[in-house]
C-alpha cells in the first residue's frame, strides 16, 4: 500500500506516476491519520467494473434463491393468471 502525506501532492508528476506506476490506490495522510485516496483513471475504471459484476452476481443470486424458496411461478402462468384476473 503507497501512502504520502497531503503536503506532498504539490508534486503532481510524482504523485500521478506513482499512481500509474504502483497500479493500486495510493493512500495520502493528514497529520499522519488517513485522509483521502487517489487513483489513476484506469484502477478506477477497473475497481468500478468489478463492482458492477459484483452487483450482477448477487442479483442472480438473489433470484436462484427466491426460486428455491418458492417465491417464483411459471411465466406463461403468470400472464394467464393476468389475463383471466382482468378478461383479456
Amino acid at each position: 500500500m503507497q501512502m504520502v502525506p497531503v503536503k506532498e501532492l504539490k508534486d503532481s508528476v510524482r504523485i500521478s506516476r506513482l499512481c500509474h506506476e504502483s497500479g493500486e490506490p495510493v493512500h495520502v495522510t493528514k497529520n499522519g491519520y488517513a485522509d483521502m485516496v487517489i487513483m489513476s483513471a484506469e484502477v478506477f475504471e477497473e475497481m468500478e467494473a468489478q463492482a458492477r459484476a459484483g452487483r450482477t452476481v448477487a442479483l442472480v443470486q438473489e433470484g436462484i434463491d427466491a426460486v428455491a424458496r418458492g417465491e417464483c411461478r411459471d411465466a406463461f402462468e403468470a400472464v394467464s393468471s393476468l389475463r383471466s384476473k382482468y378478461g383479456l
